[in-house]
Order: C-alpha cells, then structure tokens, then sequence
C-alpha cells in the first residue's frame, strides 16, 4: 500500500517563482522545504532541485526539470479547489488568473453553489468551488 499520493508540479526555470506566487495567494500556505542546485553543479545554480509547499492541508512538491522537455502543464489535470466563501473563491479566481487564462468563469453551473476554472501564469491549472 503507497505511502502517500502528492500532486508534483515540474517547471522548467520558473519553479521559485511559482512557489514564490503560490505562496502569496494562498493566505494558509507553509512553504516546508526548498532545496536548490548548487554553484559549479551540472544544473543551472539556484534553480529548484525540490521543494514542498503545503494549501488547505495537501502537500504539493515542485522542482525545475534540469532536462528540457517539449511538454508542459495541460487542464486535464487540475488542482481543485474547495473554498469556503464566495469571496474566497472570487479573490482566489482573480489573483491565480492573472497574466493566466480562465476556462471557466465564475458562475453556477448547476453542480456546485459557484465555480471558475483557471489557468496560472505558468500553466497550471485550477478548478474552484464552492459546494
């Protein structure tokens, strides 16, 4: 039986900056672990190696691809997220969607009181609800 299940968002380069806005956004955030490459390294010094920050109670790892990739984030798979006010999940729609996308704006669509979707700045994409 595994350990433990947690979501691991890959960046390539933009890792201490999305940790950096993850943490801004999200007034309960705890920032547990950052680990970045070292100077004189075979990765670009500074970058993250690995991080670990927790939201609403769910752990979520980072790091920086040292190889680059031809693939990013895409919305099929989501960080959902159940808030606990309308306002929450306003404020929370608006700070994640800027210089993103949204999919969905807020509204009631007829499974949830109110929901948005959006994508962040670096790709990531988020469902927010509020039940």
């Amino acid at each position: 039986m595994p350990h433990s299940i947690r979501p691991f968002l890959m960046f390539q380069g933009q890792g201490s900056a999305a940790l950096d806005f993850y943490s801004s956004v999200f007034a309960d955030a705890v920032v547990e672990e950052v680990e970045r490459h070292p100077e004189g390294g075979p990765f670009p010094a500074g970058t993250l190696k690995m991080a670990r920050i927790v939201i609403a109670g769910q752990t979520i790892l980072l790091n920086d691809s040292p190889p680059v990739h031809a693939f990013t984030f895409t919305p099929s798979i989501s960080l959902f997220v159940e808030c606990r006010s309308e306002a929450e999940l306003r404020e929370l729609a608006e700070a994640l969607k800027l210089d993103g996308s949204e999919m969905m704006p807020i509204g009631s669509y007829g499974f949830s009181t109110l929901f948005a979707w959006v994508s962040d700045r670096f790709g990531v994409s988020w469902q927010l609800n509020l039940p």
